[in-house]
């Protein structure tokens, strides 16, 4: 059996708090850093019974999830590598204030839809097997944690199971048993793949 944790990062600081700069919001959304809370609910997650014993780190290159994943690295002792592959979507606006009103929810209606310069949710999807199909191949028969966004996350999960958008929240359901009905931060998700490589069972590990 191949383990993967699907891991979403803790805690963001999202407090607009720039005095000079005209980064696009694409910039801004990659550099959030962790709240206080946040580096500590991280280096918490970091030592859980679980995640002993894990082969291989990957995150995004988006410095919330770096700084999720750092603490993992550190408790076993092994390096951490970056792919964009499980970067967030893209939303392809360069302020917030663009992101349409009905955007998120027709993304899970429509894995196609996107804005102009952004990632369609088919797209996400793509990129992140694309990710996850490397890992478990370098991890065959071990445990390794990836730590993604919410949205790629959700994205990624449609290969296997219904994903809904109920208020404001990603619901997931694994043979129609409910794994999560929203994201916490951070938040562990343990998917079992048995030798062929078939998705056996997803779990939401409690911190």
């Amino acid at each position: 059996m191949t383990t993967i944790y699907l891991i979403r990062h803790s805690r963001g600081n999202f407090e607009k708090l720039y005095i000079n700069t005209n980064e696009s919001f694409q910039l801004e959304n990659e550099k959030y850093i962790l709240s206080v809370d946040g580096e500590r609910k991280a280096k918490k997650m970091a030592k859980l019974e679980e995640l002993k014993d894990i082969s291989m780190v990957v995150s995004s290159n988006y410095v919330r999830a770096l700084s999720t994943a750092k603490y993992i690295a550190h408790y076993n002792q092994i390096p951490l590598y970056i792919d964009e592959d499980f970067n967030e979507r893209k939303f392809g606006v360069d302020n917030i204030k663009k992101i349409p009103q009905n955007f998120f929810i027709r993304q899970i209606e429509d894995e196609d839809y996107k804005l102009e310069n952004g990632e369609s949710r088919s797209e996400v999807n793509k990129r992140m097997i694309r990710g996850l199909i490397k890992i478990m191949k370098q991890n065959k028969d071990k445990k390794a944690a990836i730590v993604s966004h919410a949205s790629s996350i959700a994205f990624l999960l449609t290969k296997w199971c219904c994903v809904e958008m109920i208020n404001s929240k990603y619901v997931i359901k694994f043979k129609g048993k409910t794994i999560l009905n929203g994201f916490d931060s951070p938040e562990v998700l343990k998917l079992v793949f048995n030798e062929k490589n078939k998705l056996v069972n997803i779990e939401s590990i409690k911190k």
